[in-house]
């Protein structure tokens, strides 16, 4: 594949990219939309490219020279010599909400993340790139049926909305020691804003209505390291195990508490306060620690099991305006974990005929469990995965479709469970630098 279409390429999910941020900052748009994102930061995306998630979200302990495994910075080095390589995903997702007797659907449209990868100096190698953290969105409305109310003061809505995200920014390095031994590292900056807003409104103009709400506005930084050992097994199979651990972070930013009520065409502050969190209000988001093992043969098949698990009791989010008082439910900070596992298998890479002999094939299942309590209890999800990668070009470019079957939450104490398909389609671009063309 020629630079000249690699730059196109690149161009145009620049372009995606940069058009998919300025929609998500539009009214009315979510990154992500779920009722439980009215709690803390919102939902915690799943890291990982559109290759990851269609096998259930592994890649601790996965080396491929084909694609850009950012879950683990020390697979970066499993490549090609004088490599580049490139990774943009997006996903849509279909969710249906039940509570009780009442149902309610949503449609999302995001983009995951864009990572570019490219070789340093001999076993070494970089990556940079942007990714979401969380993704808050919530819509909800209520309207009063009590009549000695509404014959007083008339009709009253409540309503509570909520959007915004948290992004990561990072940029890491490898080097690989002994053609086994494989270190990495990376710098992550968390930054973005989230809005949430509570309002009561009455039909009987006499009445003020109100606004009220929280902005937040955060960012941060911290680190994650990661180790890979592979250990080859006869002259065609390997076995390797991987780790990672991200540090603790402490956020910077402001919290606004506001309230405004509103007559016509007057508007009175009721409230307006701004809370410093770098002033004694401590904000942090949670370590995570991984471990992953993978049994891979050639590049005809591999399987991977992954388990990783968060910390996030320390969060402060309980002592701060806007991230847990939105809400009738208790909430409280709590343990994040995930096991995850997942397979992929290609028939023949070499076939000239038949293109989807040359296709891989994945399939896999995750359990999770949120970083919050509710009322003491977590809420849990569950799903299975399906995908395929289709080769196009030369090389190792590709289109790669994923499909993720599952449900999170229970209806429960009523609870709110969501119902959902996600599609990812995730584009590998692949191309050699720095080779001196020769002609006869």
């Amino acid at each position: 594949m020629s630079g000249r279409w690699i730059n196109r390429w690149i161009a145009a999910a620049a372009g995606l990219i940069l058009a998919g941020f300025l929609a998500s900052a539009q009214d009315g748009t979510y990154n992500g939309y779920t009722p439980y994102s009215v709690y803390g930061i919102g939902e915690l995306h799943t890291s990982g490219s559109a290759y990851n998630s269609s096998m259930g979200g592994i890649g601790i302990a996965n080396r491929t020279r084909r694609y850009v495994n950012y879950m683990n910075p020390a697979s970066i080095t499993a490549r090609d010599s004088l490599s580049f390589m490139a990774d943009y995903s997006m996903s849509a997702k279909t969710s249906i909400y039940t509570q009780g007797d009442r149902h309610s659907a949503k449609n999302l449209f995001n983009i995951n993340d864009f990572v570019i990868s490219f070789p340093i100096y001999r076993s070494s190698a970089m990556m940079i790139g942007i990714t979401p953290l969380s993704n808050t969105g919530y819509d909800f409305t209520y309207i009063e049926t009590d009549q000695n109310l509404i014959g007083r003061t008339g009709t009253q809505a409540y309503s509570a909305s909520g959007n915004g995200s948290i992004y990561q920014f990072f940029t890491g390095g490898a080097v690989t020691f002994w053609k086994r031994l494989s270190l990495g590292a990376e710098y992550i900056l968390n930054f973005g804003n989230i809005d949430k807003n509570v309002d009561l409104t009455f039909s009987n103009t006499t009445f003020r209505s109100i606004e009220s709400g929280y902005t937040l506005q955060l960012r941060g930084s911290t680190a994650k390291f990661g180790v890979q050992y592979e250990q080859p097994i006869g002259a065609r199979q390997s076995l390797v195990v991987g780790a990672t651990y991200r540090l603790k972070s402490s956020i910077k930013g402001y919290s606004t508490d506001f309230a405004y009520a509103n007559m016509s065409s007057l508007v009175d502050t009721l409230r307006h306060r701004e809370i410093n969190l770098s002033e004694g209000n401590k904000i942090r988001f949670g370590d995570e620690l991984g471990f992953g093992i993978s049994y891979r043969s050639a590049e005809k098949w591999s399987a991977e099991i992954d388990y990783v698990r968060s910390d996030w009791r320390n969060s402060g989010f309980e002592n701060v305006n806007g991230f847990s008082n939105v809400s009738a439910y208790t909430f409280t900070s709590g343990v994040a974990q995930s096991l995850r596992a997942g397979f992929e298998i290609t028939p023949n890479r070499s076939d000239i005929r038949y293109r989807w002999k040359r296709c891989t094939y994945r399939a896999g299942a995750y359990y999770e469990q949120s970083y919050y309590r509710l009322d003491g209890k977590s809420i849990d999800s569950f799903g299975i995965t399906l995908g395929a990668t289709i080769p196009v070009f030369q090389g190792y470019n590709g289109v790669t479709v994923g499909l993720d079957f599952g449900k999170k939450g229970t209806v429960a104490n009523n609870g709110i469970r969501d119902n959902y398909i996600g599609l990812n389609i995730g584009f590998n671009i692949f191309d050699i630098w720095f080779v001196k063309q020769r002609y006869d």
